[in-house]
């Protein structure tokens, strides 16, 4: 059965109130897209995280009276912009919690690292040509990190060149769970996936499971603050997140990394690699910028931390 799509360009406006007009017009679903270009990653804690140019799109039956719809419309939404720039259009019936999958096919991080969605694999010509390919069979769900943004690319390629055989691991940040699961899979003795999304946690249990890996991996809530520390620093700490929350959270990240542990993060642009890497600058010895399209990478070792003075 075909379906009846709405399109409706809102920019910056606050969209609540045309998702509930929808909903009472009869919507059976709504989603938000960027109108513009913006990327947008993991969002600042207590914030929404949209573009700054919003389309809504909305689903109706085939039969839907595009004419009621309007009307509808109109009265719910007094005051608010005009719907002179409502579009419709009719959609054919598809398989849509597969949708996203139309364009996502197996992807290879470094030398061995192999991202595929569900029921896909890389040809056999392609695991033969790398000793003991590691294959993650993902969907992401709602939550971020599908392995195609380059600061989760790049945040692959560090795993797959690092000895994290028997490594502790924290992925703050874990969306998907992806650099989690490709922490365990990689033979990380334990994994700690933190999130401030409880939606986060639910996608990286799922998928853990769908990959063999969940005895490996603990999902944890944190709070906006994320000031709580572990009683066992990690070998490894992942961070692609943003670059605020990163500067914010270098005293705890400190804290979270054993001397001689390693360092991992991204979210960050170009002109912000700096003033992120001077805030870590007293803890851990930072590495050469890595750069993918306008996007990088840091990575550092911890340094020990100096021995408390005392004064005779």
């Amino acid at each position: 059965m075909p379906f009846l799509q709405l399109i409706l360009p809102i920019g910056a406006a606050d969209p609540a109130p045309y998702e509930d007009a929808l909903l009472v017009a009869g919507a059976s679903s709504i989603t938000l897209e960027d109108e513009g270009d913006d990327p947008v990653l993991e969002p600042l804690p207590g914030t929404t995280p949209l573009w700054p140019r919003v389309r809504v799109k909305a689903l109706f039956d085939g039969d839907a009276d595009r004419d009621q719809i309007l009307q509808i419309l109109a009265g719910e939404l007094s005051g608010a912009e005009p719907l002179s720039r409502v579009a419709f259009e009719t959609i054919a019936d598809r398989a849509w919690e597969r949708e996203w999958l139309k364009d996502f096919k197996p992807m290879r991080f470094g030398r061995r690292l192999w991202i595929c969605p569900g029921g896909q694999q890389p040809d056999a010509e392609q695991l033969r040509a790398v000793a003991s390919p590691v294959l993650i069979e993902l969907d992401p769900g709602l939550a971020f990190g599908t392995g195609t943004h380059p600061t989760t690319a790049l945040c692959l390629e560090w795993l797959d060149a690092a000895a994290v055989a028997g490594a502790r691991v924290i992925d703050f940040g874990c969306g998907s769970g992806i650099l989690a699961i490709a922490a365990a899979k990689l033979g990380a003795s334990e994994v700690l996936a933190i999130d401030i999304d409880p939606q986060a946690l639910l996608a990286t249990h799922d998928n853990a499971e769908r990959n063999g890996v969940a005895r490996f991996i603990e999902a944890r809530l944190t709070d906006a603050g994320a000031s709580e520390t572990h009683p066992v620093p990690a070998d490894i700490l992942l961070a692609n997140i943003l670059a605020g929350p990163l500067e914010s959270l270098a005293p705890t990240f400190a804290a979270q990394v054993r001397a001689g542990g390693r360092l991992v993060m991204s979210g960050i642009l170009r002109n912000q690699a700096e003033a992120v890497a001077s805030r870590y600058a007293p803890w851990f010895d930072i590495g050469p910028v890595v750069v993918r399209d306008d996007w990088v990478r840091l990575d550092g070792v911890r340094r020990p931390t100096p021995p408390l003075q005392t004064s005779r």
